[in-house]
């Protein structure tokens, strides 16, 4: 499998050997059955599976991750799993107790391959260096058990890495095109993708934990992101387009309502794949909506 890769060589090669068990998924009539903690890795799973593996997702679309209760029936997905997927850390905690019990499923916990360890955040399915390791690990796992189609896994997993490093391209010429630029960001999910970009972020630290923790912002750290905002020391804000609710909804609403006073770009990006868009199409609509910020004139 292609392993050198645009988004880094040296870091694919040292990851190679970690963030999954060893053992390969079974297979019933060569059919493996995988299971993702969410959509976002469903998404990644199926485009390596392709035709030759059954993939489902235990989180339904649009009820959020960090927040899901599994079920009876989730837990009875995951026993009959041949591959589990899944984020890890405290965007999937729930799924934790359930793989405690499970030791003998083969599974890929995408933290444990994002290139920093430990990651700054737990959206990981937003660095794209650990979503081409996920894809990697699955085309491995997969072909282990069904040699019949080891060849389309990785060719498949190949095919992701390269649109990756395509995505990569368009994130870097972001930050080349527009040099020194900054952003404040109400949302945790956008740390990466601002960070492959080269745009600085100047959120205040204690902000942006308060709203990963769905906690309220002090309002001195409210008064300081809107100060930045007003006084145009920011080149964009950055939010999520379905803000979540909570302690945190009225300090994002407040960030939000001075920058559409001080006219300033707003890159709305999303969590997850809309219905029907796949994982490389919910990273490209989120570089073109990051790009659409900065190239708007303000």
């Amino acid at each position: 499998m292609r392993r050198a890769a645009l988004l880094g060589v040296a870091t694919m090669v040292l990851l190679a050997g970690t963030g999954c068990s060893q053992t390969p998924p079974s297979s019933e009539h060569g059919t493996a059955n995988v299971v993702a903690s969410t959509g976002v890795w469903a998404s990644v799973a199926a485009a390596v599976a392709g035709p030759h593996a059954t993939v489902r997702s235990l989180v339904p679309r649009g009820v959020d991750p960090a927040t899901f209760t599994p079920d009876d029936t989730a837990v009875r997905e995951v026993a009959d799993a041949s591959l589990v997927v899944y984020n890890g850390g405290r965007y999937d905690a729930w799924l934790d107790p359930i793989l405690e019990k499970s030791h003998d499923i083969p599974t890929i916990q995408a933290r444990t391959l994002a290139p920093f360890q430990p990651p700054p955040d737990d959206h990981v399915f937003y660095d794209l260096i650990a979503a081409k390791a996920v894809a990697d690990h699955i085309a491995d796992s997969l072909g282990g058990s069904d040699a019949q189609h080891a060849d389309d896994y990785t060719a498949a997993a190949d095919q992701f890495d390269e649109d990756l490093d395509t995505l990569a391209l368009a994130q870097h010429a972001i930050g080349q095109a527009h040099p020194g630029a900054s952003v404040v960001s109400t949302t945790p999910a956008a740390f990466y993708a601002v960070r492959n970009a080269g745009i600085a972020d100047k959120t205040p630290p204690a902000f942006s934990a308060a709203v990963a923790a769905g906690a309220a912002p002090s309002p001195a750290d409210v008064a300081a992101v809107v100060d930045l905002i007003r006084s145009r020391r920011v080149s964009a804000l950055v939010v999520d387009a379905q803000p979540p609710g909570g302690a945190q909804r009225g300090a994002i609403d407040a960030v939000t309502a001075a920058a559409r006073a001080a006219a300033l770009p707003i890159a709305a990006v999303t969590t997850a794949p809309a219905d029907g868009v796949s994982y490389l199409q919910w990273q490209r609509d989120t570089v073109d909506q990051i790009a659409t910020a900065f190239n708007r004139p303000s």
